[in-house]
């Protein structure tokens, strides 16, 4: 869907319909799109990590995090709940759980963490993480759920897990971070796990609280954690985080997708390279950028009443990172950015990254909430009052034909409202000779689309529900799309569509046609343009300076000789140390050089055969910026046990007494030969800021992370390969050059 109609000349401002009525001004008179800034939970919390989101079908939205203190200073709590109306104003909603409603097979001192909210079969359900199990002696985390008749509770535990733990050896595998999906055929499937064991789905009973048949892995172990999947354009999406979510000011967790025409996989990224490989495939939808935030992750996703998703997720505040004292809890808020679709990925603010500045807000006008006593103020002649409802509060009835005063967006619009009851219901728009007809009826959801002589229908089964369901009507030129779901979270039951070319919908009403059915919560919106540009990545000119180790020697200089290290014949090749640079090790060489002056990018050519799948920790080899052995910033490409990636890792001094942080974040797929790049550029502030890129061929690249480092220091640009010399492995280096930055990102 990429076409948005202009605002309307009268009827739907830019706000859209508004929450008691429907609000009549024209464009010029309409106000400006509301605008957030990060983090949207400041309002309410310091920290709000592992953020699950889902719309009530009371029109709210409501957030919930893991069980971390709330503020400063605080208690930890049991899972936080939150919620807003327009993603600017929150209000805190308390816990979901407290000493007296904890799940009766979670130990005392268990953490409970990284929920998941759904709504299914008429009932709220909450997945969850509970660290430590009373089923059996040690460490045995295990997925549990919960239900409840409102957002807000109250609920009430599960009496055994969803997932069990699973043993593995003298231990438990990590069973982590659960998240459900339903499928366009209403199946409903749990994904969950973590680094160790690696992702997998599993099919739950249709009411969603028991696992069935046989789990299937998805992701490779030792790289993901934090699953969310998506549909989109006829594909499933696995996002997934990366890396270590709480290190604090070296924290480089990221989002990474790939994708499968099947909820069980195989999921591949942009490159055709599988999440399961040795050689880890993952496209990358969020990671930091320089700016304020660090160690973005963990996320859910939200479409606004325009059609355009948004991903809801944590970071940290580098100059912040801490809840507590030093190396205590990470003090993760909640952010919110759009996600936009390029080329058929998911891209944080298309490419851009994490936000700090004003951002504009989800669209959730015209969210018509129904009055108990004037249900026409919904905007609907025709509409009846309904009975209350636990979840949805006021409720209004279609019988007989319901009609909008005013009129609808032609040729790009979406209408979204929650239904409730069996009997059928016809959704109209524009008119009997040029128009769209949706009807849900006996089990099935169907499509008709009137361009004169020429009609189309479209069929697809829609499996009976008790409860709410949300009906979606996408209407995009030519394009015609219906899905019906319980979550509304891009996980449709039910999807439905077809192309009628030349449709084009004239301006016309909106008319609800029925026996009986509940309505709630009725939107009508322009469909959102989405942005097709990815966001501008670093490009390079003219060479300024080259060591091409055409030998003998080199005037390189050296922390730390190696004399195993041989320069000759267009190479330095470098046998792998057992040595490292990290925490206390520094006693692994670097061969350094200054760097040039002004905005540069510096690139190296590496080849290095670490094998595949055998552990050979943690071997590696690759081109650092060097201020010295506890500041530094390196891209290597690393065997991590089982795996191999692409690391760019930060170390700093993160205390007063001079303890060090380390971590790091992730970025494109490794090969026998790879190509890596940083690309330096400063800031306002004078901070000197370094992007890593990795590349397979030397052509294309993968841009990932952004790692600083303060005004006033001046990092030199060097070589290492380090990490352990067992099995005996060689570095060898092609060259490292600096080239001409000429990009205008930076």
């Amino acid at each position: 869907m990429t076409h948005l109609l202009r605002r309307l000349a009268a009827g739907l401002t830019a706000g859209g319909l508004a929450l008691t009525g429907l609000v009549a001004t024209t464009a010029a008179e309409a106000a400006p799109p509301p605008r957030h800034t990060n983090p949207v939970s400041a309002s309410f919390a310091d920290t709000f990590a592992d953020p699950a989101v889902i719309e009530g079908k009371d029109g709210w939205w409501y957030a919930y995090s893991t069980a971390d203190p709330l503020r400063e200073g605080d208690a930890p709590g049991v899972m936080h709940v939150a919620r807003t109306r327009d993603w600017l104003e929150w209000e805190y909603q308390g816990t979901v759980f407290d000493e007296t409603n904890r799940p009766s097979w979670a130990t005392a001192t268990s953490g409970l963490w990284a929920p998941d909210v759904r709504y299914v079969e008429g009932r709220y359900v909450l997945y969850y993480t509970v660290t430590d199990t009373t089923l059996n002696p040690g460490d045995d985390s295990a997925i549990g759920v919960a239900t409840a008749p409102t957002p807000t509770g109250p609920w009430t535990p599960g009496e055994q897990p969803v997932v069990a733990p699973r043993p593995q050896g003298d231990g438990f595998l990590w069973t982590f971070d659960p998240s459900q999906l339903t499928t366009v055929d209403g199946r409903r499937y749990l994904y969950y796990g973590s680094y160790f064991g690696g992702l997998h789905v599993t099919e739950l009973s249709e009411d969603g609280l028991r696992a069935v048949g046989q789990p299937t892995q998805v992701a490779i172990d030792n790289r993901y954690e934090g699953s969310y999947v998506i549909r989109h354009d006829g594909w499933y999406y696995l996002m997934a985080s990366a890396a270590n979510c709480c290190a604090g000011p070296t924290t480089g967790y990221s989002v990474f997708a790939g994708r499968s025409r099947s909820p069980l996989g195989p999921f591949l990224d942009a490159d055709g390279i599988s999440l399961l490989d040795s050689r880890v495939g993952g496209t990358l939808v969020l990671t930091q950028n320089g700016n304020r935030w660090i160690g973005a992750g963990h996320h859910a996703v939200a479409t606004d009443a325009s059609g355009r998703d948004h991903i809801v997720y944590h970071a940290l505040d580098r100059e912040d990172p801490w809840l507590t004292e030093p190396f205590g809890i990470n003090e993760r808020p909640m952010l919110l950015d759009r996600l936009e679709w390029v080329d058929g990925w998911p891209r944080t603010r298309a490419g851009a990254g994490p936000s700090e500045g004003r951002q504009p807000a989800p669209v959730t006008g015209s969210a018509l909430g129904i009055e108990p006593d004037d249900p026409a103020a919904a905007g609907f002649e025709g509409l009846q009052q309904g009975p209350e409802d636990s979840q949805a509060g006021a409720t209004a009835r279609v019988d007989g034909e319901a009609v909008t005063e005013q009129e609808a967006p032609a040729r790009a619009l979406r209408l979204r409202m929650d239904v409730r009851g069996d009997e059928p219901l016809t959704v109209e728009l524009g008119n009997t000779r040029k128009g769209v007809t949706v009807v849900r009826a006996d089990g099935e959801l169907r499509v008709r689309t009137t361009n004169g002589r020429d009609v189309r229908t479209s069929t697809t089964a829609a499996p009976d529900r008790a409860g709410w369901q949300t009906l979606v009507v996408e209407v995009d030129g030519w394009a015609v799309r219906a899905t019906l779901s319980e979550s509304d979270l891009n996980d449709p039951a039910a999807e439905v569509g077809h192309e009628a070319r030349g449709l084009a919908v004239p301006r016309a009403a909106v008319r609800l046609s029925s026996t009986g059915v509940l309505v709630d919560n009725v939107t009508v919106q322009p469909l959102a343009r989405e942005t097709a540009e990815p966001a501008e990545e670093p490009e390079v000119g003219e060479v300024l300076w080259a060591e091409e180790f055409d030998g003998p020697g080199t005037a390189m200089e050296w922390v730390r000789p190696d004399p195993d290290a041989t320069v000759a014949g267009g190479a330095l090749r470098w046998p792998l140390q057992a040595a490292d640079l990290t925490g206390n090790s520094d006693n692994a060489g670097v061969l350094l050089t200054d760097a040039p002056a002004g905005d540069y990018v510096a690139e190296t050519k590496l080849t290095l055969d670490l094998g595949t799948d055998e552990v050979r920790n943690y071997q590696q080899a690759g081109i650092v910026a060097y201020a010295g052995d506890d500041d530094f910033a390196r891209l290597s490409t690393v065997a991590i046990w089982n795996t191999r990636q692409t690391e760019f890792g930060r170390e700093l001094v993160a205390t007063e007494d001079g303890r060090t942080s380390f971590g790091g974040a992730l970025v494109g797929t490794p090969a026998p030969t790879v190509w890596l790049r940083l690309a330096h550029s400063t800031n306002a502030a004078g901070e000197r800021l370094y992007r890593a890129g990795t590349s397979r061929d030397g052509e294309e690249w993968t841009w990932g992370a952004v790692w600083t480092f303060p005004a006033g220091t001046e990092p030199r640009i060097g070589l290492v390969a380090h990490g352990g010399d067992t099995p005996a492995a060689t570095a060898e280096f092609d060259h490292l050059r600096f080239y001409e930055r000429t990009d205008r990102s930076r």
